[in-house]
């Protein structure tokens, strides 16, 4: 593992290990000329390869032939920012363990690691690589979209990024809101950082997108529907460790009550709702469009529906606010029915007056004349007892 290069007469040791440290003498004749080697030794757990929010410990060793000393250690993160690790209890000068803290996505890059000591003067630079694999999104997100809309729900990893070189494999499902879960889609990367798919056998209509980046994961809704409301998780697995990251898709939508034209001097309730309750900073509002502040209903704190009634024609629409951002909206319109359709609403409303009335008239004379055949066979059954009795006294006499 060593060797001399005849040009300098200089010593050069390959793979340097803790073992190598040491005194060495270089004699030519009567002269001597002695250094000391004093060797580090770094290592980071899972040989640098994290998923987020685990935990690394970086080793630090020496070895010299003299006393070792103290040393001071400060990391550098791949951003040059000084990093405070946790020295864990070192019962030997020879060894340091260091705790850092959790890991995020874009940890991910080279770390310094700076040694320093005051006797014998020591200031060194170790370099080391650390990899965090995961998801460029935050760990939970909130995504709206209307119905009978388009969205792309996308999820971006960066092993691309980071040169991952190790293979792993994740999958995509979907949560409703009544908890029934349902497998998407599995994907698989390969130690060259080929992706490969496969959609899952499911009723859920969903297309993969062909133009996306290569390091996304994406389901595509060409039209979405209430009922399609729910959380979207995306979970990668790598050495049997786990990672994932949450989009959770709320759906709006706006109705009427009854539905059709607004007849005159007819009253309509528009419904506009959400398929799960808002958070704090959010509400709906409806609004008539060219209308006044009076025309405006808000919902009320963590609620999912708002309602306004309504008695004349125009275009209301109904947005979800988050503090003063508007992230979706819905129009409706009102229309006025035709005022041929308000004679047939007034003359259906008094034909089925007339004809209830008619039907309670019926059934009262039918009643009263009930009773009277019921009265008079009676009367009849009585009178017929009566001569039955008569008849049979005078056949005794």
């Amino acid at each position: 593992r060593s060797e001399i290069i005849l040009s300098s007469k200089d010593l050069k040791v390959l793979n340097l290990k803790l073992s190598d440290a040491g005194t060495y003498t270089c004699a030519y004749g009567s002269q001597t000329v002695s250094i000391s080697l004093h060797v580090f030794e770094l290592t980071i757990s899972s040989g640098g390869h994290f998923l987020p929010n685990e935990v690394p410990q970086l080793t630090l060793m020496q070895s010299s032939s003299h006393p070792l000393p103290s040393l001071s250690i400060t990391l550098f993160n791949s951003m040059d920012n000084m990093v405070r690790p946790k020295l864990l209890q070192n019962k030997t000068p020879e060894k340091y363990i260091l705790e850092l803290k959790k890991l995020e996505a874009t940890d991910s890059g080279t770390w310094t690691c700076h040694i320093h000591s005051v006797s014998p003067s020591i200031n060194h630079n170790i370099t080391f690589d650390v990899k965090v694999l995961g998801f460029q999104n935050p760990d939970s997100e909130r995504r709206y979209a209307t119905v009978d809309s388009t969205v792309i729900l996308s999820w971006r990893l960066n092993f691309q990024q980071i040169i991952w070189k190790e293979g792993f494999k994740g999958e995509l499902k979907w949560k409703q809101e009544n908890a029934t879960t349902h497998e998407l889609l599995d994907f698989n990367v390969t130690t060259w950082g080929e992706k490969h798919e496969t959609p899952k056998n499911s009723h859920f209509r969903f297309e993969i997108p062909e133009k996306k980046p290569k390091s996304n994961i994406e389901v595509k809704l060409p039209k979405v529907r209430f009922s399609h409301s729910g959380k979207y998780q995306c979970q990668l697995a790598y050495n049997r460790r786990h990672t994932q990251s949450t989009i959770e898709l709320v759906v709006m939508k706006v109705s009427a009550n009854p539905l059709g034209p607004l007849p005159r001097g007819a009253k309509m309730t528009l419904i506009c709702q959400v398929s799960s309750p808002l958070p704090p900073n959010a509400h709906l509002r409806w609004e008539r469009v060219n209308g006044t502040q009076a025309d405006v209903k808000k919902s009320k704190q963590n609620e999912a529906k708002v309602e306004v009634n309504v008695s004349a024609a125009g275009l209301w629409n109904c947005r979800l606010m988050e503090d003063d951002d508007m992230k979706i909206s819905l129009n409706y319109p009102v229309e006025e029915a035709p005022v041929w359709i308000s004679y047939v609403v007034i003359g259906t409303s008094i034909a089925g007056s007339v004809l209830v009335f008619g039907l309670v008239c019926l059934c009262i004379v039918s009643g009263i004349s009930w009773r009277r055949r019921r009265q008079r066979a009676k009367r009849m059954a009585q009178a017929r007892q009566y001569l039955l009795e008569n008849k049979t006294c005078q056949c005794q006499q």
